[in-house]
């Protein structure tokens, strides 16, 4: 007898039929690139095989030595045009549920996660998910089949947001110890981790490319105007009064410097970054991102 199909929740489908509209309708095909390139990792990562060169294949990759001794063009096949994975760590923290305008952090970087592993489909890659909260834990193989992934997203979508209660206790950290696919890009998305890299975090990087992603709302990048006004606090459950001043713009600046500081630790590389802003547009600052990579990578950075 079949286990029954989950249920999943209409609006977690309609959200994922405009993300996937949108993906198709800006024409992100172009970021591509050739029907074989990663568009996540730009270059191939490990060397392979040498194969003859067809019309399309990227000229930097020609192997000059081999070309000149048989005579014929030539080019390296690496590793990652055979098989790549996206892996997707959704770290889902209470603190996402901040918003000081219409659109909270968390509804920003589910989108984001959504549209990562849609392209990583299209593109012929494998898309895996792990979604962590502060209570369990959520794994998605991965997979190329597009109706399994919009499953899988349809239930990260529809899954609660934790409670803003236990935003204290719970800062999960990039650093995964649990089933990753050998190989797989890692593509993480949540808050700022509570402290620097461990020592562990090199050797990490080194086994799995990781790219770090998160969603800023502008009351973290400088606070409100002077004054008082009254806000909402999650955690306790009713309005609380928020005043600024001075002293309190000087702790401020203070957090921010030591978070951006601790974010640089972990991703030391620009290209390996993402922060995109709470009330921007998820898909565009992701083909921006995207379209940096890929240059980067064509001019040798590292």
């Amino acid at each position: 007898m079949n286990a029954p199909s989950p249920v999943i929740d209409p609006r977690a489908q309609s959200a994922l039929r405009r993300l996937e509209w949108q993906l198709r309708r800006r024409s992100v095909q172009t970021l591509l690139g050739g029907a074989h390139r990663s568009v996540f990792r730009g270059r191939g990562m490990e060397f392979d095989q040498v194969v003859r060169y067809a019309y399309g294949d990227d000229i930097r990759d020609i192997d000059w030595n081999v070309t000149a001794r048989l005579g014929d063009l030539y080019r390296k096949v690496f590793v990652e045009e055979r098989e790549l994975t996206v892996f997707a760590v959704v770290s889902d923290d209470p603190a996402l549920q901040f918003g000081s305008g219409a659109t909270s952090k968390r509804e920003v970087l589910l989108q984001l996660a959504a549209l990562v592993l849609m392209l990583a489909v299209v593109n012929r890659e494998r898309a895996g998910l792990l979604h962590q909260t502060p209570v369990s834990q959520s794994l998605h193989t991965p997979t190329r089949c597009r109706a399994r992934l919009l499953s899988t997203l349809a239930e990260l979508f529809a899954a609660e947001a934790p409670d803003p209660a236990l935003a204290q206790p719970f800062r999960a950290s990039p650093l995964l110890t649990g089933p990753v696919p050998q190989g797989a890009l890692v593509v993480w998305f949540g808050e700022i981790p509570p402290e620097p890299p461990p020592p562990e975090w090199a050797a990490f990087r080194r086994r799995h490319p990781v790219i770090g992603v998160r969603v800023e709302d502008p009351w973290e990048r400088a606070p409100p105007a002077s004054g008082g006004f009254t806000a909402f606090d999650p955690a306790a459950g009713r309005l609380a009064w928020v005043e600024t001043t001075p002293a309190s713009r000087a702790a401020h600046a203070a957090w921010r410097t030591a978070r951006e500081e601790i974010w640089r630790a972990w991703w030391p590389n620009p290209l390996d970054r993402l922060v995109v802003d709470a009330g921007a547009d998820p898909l565009a600052a992701l083909v921006g991102f995207l379209r940096a990579r890929r240059a980067g990578a064509a001019h040798g950075a590292p």
